[in-house]
């Protein structure tokens, strides 16, 4: 058998991605396009030009360790400031840039970096072009080189050129920035400016020859999946234990892009492959075998006739039982249901007493079958004050032989929930911006629970977000989606860390052969992140 060189496989697998990445991207033609050196196109997106100046500063990092990573002795090299990609950064106090102007020469020459920003607003029309449901491609070329950041996130595939990275000496950027727009969406675009060659300081300036956002109509619209890209994660540490979870040199990687708003996922052994739902487009995903991307299920959660007026009405969380069957929160129907080896449909839990349930969120089995689930109010158009809702609380179930009860009425959100790897606790999240905590229940053998204590509060940490996911580790760790991204606890309710991603992760499930690899459920993307710890998804 005759073997190729490893570099040649590398280069192989390399050319392949570069040319998945470029089909992704539309060309030919585009249906409408907004120039953004201009004063009218930039007032039709509702932008402004940002720029700033960069400085090389000194910086602490450490050596190579034997495993190739940064974990030899402290030392120190060289970053620069600011650090403005991401989506969330104040450029309030930078220079403000007439569109017409950008292509002056900017930076101090030479060895010189820089960036430019933008807010972008999708509009209501471009001419007689309406943009919803269209994808958006941002193009521009600056001199020398550029890296372009899109709503925080800078990805890179293996062999890539072009894109969000550097295409070559003066050579165009081009890549997509939305799909499914809607109007009234806003994107972030950060450029981020080089002069060169880099090795011999050029005796120029940076400057941007062009820029504008070309919206196309694409034959089959929709998600889409992507030669697997890294992006930009930063780890906070908080404790040395964080380090034998997630090591030194943290990789995230982007699988697939395009969802209304991604949730669920619950990954499924035999077949190796991950299932998520999209509650807000009433669909379920299947990703893999491989890097393939299909719809699973359609109408996953709602198919009555008042559907528009469901802001998620399709499925929820997801969860296998101990026989591999597909167990569906489905929001808009008001049910937990499961789906049997034949294809049919069992209804494992609608009512309480007579009464419709509100909207099942998360769920999650304990070894002996029975299952626990959340029932906020989320799913319901009017949230609490539907007129639909007929429970006079939200709670938390258990089905326990046939049983369905209502085990904790504590949260006016209850949300994410797992158990501990002995099954002794379970642990419930609550979605309140008034009360972002999880408590800590003991569980007893008939399926209620005991003791509902305080274990975590995050009411007072800054972020906009309430508290979503919750999983556990191995270990008794826990991972919780928190305000400003992904906490991780341990299991005696000390803050380890938080691993913070471009786009907020709202669920997540442990996955892939070893079981431990996160995969994240991130607003409208899909991304896995390897762990060197694994899920107990994986003990079961």
């Amino acid at each position: 058998m005759n073997l190729l060189p490893t570099r040649t496989v590398f280069a192989y697998l390399a050319a392949l991605g570069v040319a998945a990445m470029a089909a992704s991207v539309p060309s030919g033609p585009a249906s409408a396009f907004v120039d953004l050196t201009t004063a009218d196109g930039v007032a039709l997106v509702k932008g402004q030009w940002r720029y700033s100046d960069t400085k090389i500063i000194e910086t602490v990092f450490r050596d190579a360790g034997p495993d190739g990573q940064p974990t030899g002795k402290a030392n120190k090299t060289y970053d620069y400031t600011p650090h403005a990609g991401g989506a969330d950064f104040d450029d309030s106090r930078w220079q403000v840039l007439d569109a017409t102007t950008l292509e002056q020469r900017r930076s101090n020459g030479r060895l010189a970096f820089s960036w430019y920003r933008i807010n972008v607003t999708v509009p209501d029309r471009i001419g007689g072009f309406d943009p919803a449901g269209s994808t958006a491609v941002f193009e521009t070329s600056l001199d020398d080189y550029a890296e372009v950041w899109v709503d925080g996130e800078l990805t890179r595939a293996t062999g890539q050129m072009g894109g969000s990275v550097i295409s070559g000496w003066n050579a165009p950027n081009r890549l997509v920035v939305g799909r499914g727009l809607k109007p009234g969406q806003k994107i972030q675009l950060a450029v981020f400016g080089i002069n060169g060659p880099i090795s011999n300081p050029p005796t120029n300036f940076i400057w941007i020859r062009y820029a504008r956002l070309s919206f196309y109509r694409e034959a089959t619209p929709g998600p889409v999946a992507i030669p697997p890209a890294e992006v930009n994660v930063e780890v906070k540490r908080f404790d040395p234990a964080m380090d034998q979870i997630i090591g030194q040199n943290p990789k995230i990687f982007k699988l697939a892009e395009g969802f209304q708003f991604t949730e669920g996922p619950v990954w499924v052994r035999d077949g190796g492959y991950l299932l998520f739902s999209d509650p807000n487009a009433n669909t379920i995903y299947k990703y893999g075998p491989g890097t393939e991307l299909s719809v699973f299920r359609e109408n996953s959660g709602y198919s009555g006739a008042d559907i528009a007026e469901y802001r998620q009405p399709g499925s929820n969380g997801l969860a296998l039982d101990s026989q591999g069957r597909l167990t569906i929160n489905e929001h808009g129907n008001r049910r937990v249901v499961r789906l049997e080896k034949d294809g049919s449909t069992t209804v494992l839990a609608d009512r309480f007493e007579g009464k419709r349930l509100n909207s099942p969120n998360d769920l999650v089995y304990r070894s002996d079958g029975t299952l626990f689930f959340t029932d906020p109010n989320f799913g319901l158009p009017k949230f609490g004050d539907d007129p639909r809702k007929e429970l006079p609380f939200t709670g938390v179930f258990s089905l326990h032989r046939g049983k369905l009860q209502v085990v904790s009425k504590d949260f006016s959100g209850p949300n994410g929930l797992a158990f501990s790897p002995d099954e002794k606790f379970l642990y419930v999240a609550n979605w309140d911006d008034n009360k972002k905590v999880i408590n800590r229940y003991a569980v007893n053998a008939d399926g209620t629970l005991d003791g509902g204590k305080l274990f975590f509060d995050m009411t007072s940490a800054p972020g906009e977000d309430a508290l979503d996911g919750l999983k556990v580790d191995v270990r008794g760790n826990l991972y919780v989606s928190g305000p400003g991204g992904l906490w991780v606890l341990s299991a005696e309710g000390k803050h380890l860390g938080t691993i913070v991603v471009p786009k907020h992760p709202h669920n997540f499930a442990w996955g892939g052969e070893d079981g431990k690899t996160l995969y994240l459920c991130a607003r409208s993307g899909l991304y896995r992140m390897p762990l060197l710890v694994g899920g107990i998804e994986k003990e079961k």
